[in-house]
């Protein structure tokens, strides 16, 4: 598949074992190499290599990162570690939340108004990326949010128009989806926006002195968490021309700044485009787009219902590998690579304490990343995948399961029950499902760039 290959004489083991213990990015024997991800056809390559990983969401790592009170530096440089002897080296993380009257948002945030910027969080996201850098990780940095939990779209919006919040949980969820929608459209919002990335992809990191838009340590710049075109209704429908746009001219803005890393969309994949393949299809046709994304979310699509777990599961979990066979084919008809970057179930019987099985939880996992890795290893669209989210070290404090500003951040943003979706430190059994797949992805690095020759033994 891939034109540079090795040749292995029989007195060359040793060389290739070298190799093999590296994993994905790491030992190179002939001098520095280009160390951005970058696509080569249906493929993610590094260093001139096939690419593959199984990744996790830290979505919360810059507020960690940060320093001070709202900060936790060391449980982060902790929580890197963890991956790292996992074998996760790929993480996708805000890199962009924006200050709002919203009830169940992230405070701080790194935007607090139009032009004026949180520091000590831009300063965790330096901390962050020079440190997973250290540890040759890969980081995914997503901009903004299509939902409320971290301001996103709808934030700008109400700061361009000057208008009341608009609140999902006082205004309704529809009414609310098209409200972050009309972001699309809105002149004022989007120069606020891309005000923000151009700073940010410009900006030059604290601790290792490299601008962003030169740190081979960033994988990928995508533009928003989720974007939808609105609801699936007439207005949804409406919006579509708007959205393909902003898409195609919001990953141009980008490539315009920055000509090294990768620019993708973040979205959900169909179910996340009014349940329409066409128009995922469309949004990631454009040439500024480089791979696709799809996240997978069975509780949430109502194709899982944790109280009746026995009857439930193996439609959830058919449905699923379904909805992943239906996306790799339109990865295959748009010939980029593929990554399904989010994908969660809760805990047994839906409960939320972290002291509650894990078990249909590993099996969907299991089978999922079964999939994905038959997938990759027979050569389809699929590159990677990122699972929600890592919880780690983190807790909930509160009976009432919610977030309050100041608690200990789980994979849980502050819009879901803290402990839904984590997977903690000490939830050692998925751990192992997550471990068994991420070592298998790191030999695929490999395997492809390996040919022995009968004739050379």
């Amino acid at each position: 598949m891939f034109p540079k290959r090795f040749v292995i004489a029989k007195h060359s083991y040793v060389f290739l074992l070298m190799i093999l213990l590296t994993g994905c990015s790491g030992f190179w024997p002939f001098g520095e190499k280009d160390d951005f991800i970058k696509v080569r056809g249906m493929q993610l390559v590094h260093n001139d290599e096939p690419y593959y990983f199984l990744g996790t969401n830290l979505w919360y790592a810059c507020n960690l990162g940060a320093p001070g009170i709202h900060g936790d530096r060391a449980r982060l440089l902790r929580e890197l570690d963890s991956l790292k002897v996992i074998g996760i080296t790929n993480i996708r993380l805000l890199a962009g939340s924006e200050q709002s009257a919203m009830k169940r948002t992230l405070r701080p945030s790194i935007t607090k108004t139009p032009g004026v910027y949180d520091d000590t969080l831009l300063l965790g996201l330096d901390f962050t990326i020079a440190e997973m850098g250290r540890r040759k990780m890969k980081a995914v940095l997503f901009l903004t949010n299509y939902w409320e939990w971290s301001g996103g779209m709808a934030q700008y919006v109400v700061w361009a128009d000057s208008v009341p919040t608009f609140d999902p949980n006082v205004d309704g969820w529809d009414a609310f989806m098209n409200f972050s929608a009309s972001f699309y459209h809105n002149e004022k919002a989007n120069v606020l926006f891309r005000s923000y990335i151009s700073k940010l992809l410009n900006r030059t990191n604290s601790v290792n002195g490299k601008k962003y838009c030169e740190d081979p340590t960033i994988m990928a710049w995508q533009l928003a968490n989720e974007p939808r075109p609105g609801t699936i209704s007439s207005e949804g429908i409406k919006n579509v021309p708007h959205f393909l746009r902003w898409i195609d001219e919001t990953a141009g803005f980008i490539q315009s700044l920055d000509t090294n890393h990768l620019v993708t969309t973040g979205s959900e994949g169909i179910i996340g485009s009014l349940r329409n393949e066409e128009i995922y299809r469309t949004a990631h046709m454009s040439n500024n787009i480089d791979y696709m994304t799809m996240h997978l979310w069975p509780g949430n699509w109502k194709w899982y219902d944790p109280k009746e777990q026995e009857r439930s599961l193996p439609e959830a979990i058919d449905s699923s590998l379904e909805y992943i066979a239906n996306h790799i084919s339109t990865a295959r008809k748009v010939q980029k690579p593929l990554v399904l970057e989010e994908f969660g179930i809760v805990r047994d019987n839906g409960d939320t304490s972290p002291e509650n099985p894990t078990t249909n939880r590993n099996r969907f996992f299991e089978r999922i990343l079964s999939l994905l890795y038959d997938s990759a290893r027979a050569g389809s669209p699929v590159a990677g995948s990122n699972f929600w989210a890592w919880g780690g070290e983190g807790k909930n404090i509160n009976r009432d399961y919610i977030w309050r500003e100041g608690d200990p951040f789980t994979g849980d943003p502050p819009h879901e029950p803290q402990g839904m979706h984590s997977i903690f430190s000490h939830d050692v059994a998925t751990i192992s499902v997550l471990q068994k797949y991420a070592k298998l992805m790191n030999r695929l690095c490999i395997s492809d760039s390996l040919l022995v020759h009968s004739s050379s033994q």
